[in-house]
């Protein structure tokens, strides 16, 4: 694999987990939402990639993948789980509202569990790619 090739997948997982950040902080501060539980979850999880794949992408490191798949797998099983909850149950088991639809995307009708799943989803294929190039 080239190093511009490993470079550009680790900037763009970096993208991608710097706007699904900024889009958690402004449903929460933009638009007054409250997180619930598996939210907060998610979070802990997406937070650090947007550094850890950062200095990844500057240092063109592509064994970054022993740092991020830790945290891209387990913040990929909670979305999955909280998107599931969300299409086929009214409440959550983890004492919180985590199966009410607090916002949709206008155009594709994404709910935030779902966004959170696409974006753990793309950062998991991306991790997987470098580490499979990498051997």
């Amino acid at each position: 694999m080239a190093p511009a090739d490993t470079r550009r997948r680790l900037a763009l997982g970096t993208a991608i987990a710097a706007v699904a950040t900024a889009g958690s902080l402004w449903f929460s501060l933009g638009l007054g939402l409250v997180p619930c539980t598996l939210c907060w979850y998610q979070r802990i999880l997406m937070y650090p990639l947007v550094v850890v794949l950062g200095v990844a992408a500057l240092d063109r490191r592509p064994d970054v993948y022993r740092t991020a798949l830790p945290l891209a797998l387990p913040g990929l099983g909670l979305a999955a789980y909280h998107s599931v909850l969300q299409a086929t149950t009214a409440r959550c088991t983890l004492a919180g509202p985590c199966a009410a639809v607090q916002w949709r995307a206008p155009v594709v009708g994404l709910t935030i569990p779902n966004l959170s799943l696409l974006a753990f989803s793309l950062l998991t294929l991306l991790l997987v790619a470098t580490w499979l190039d990498g051997r």
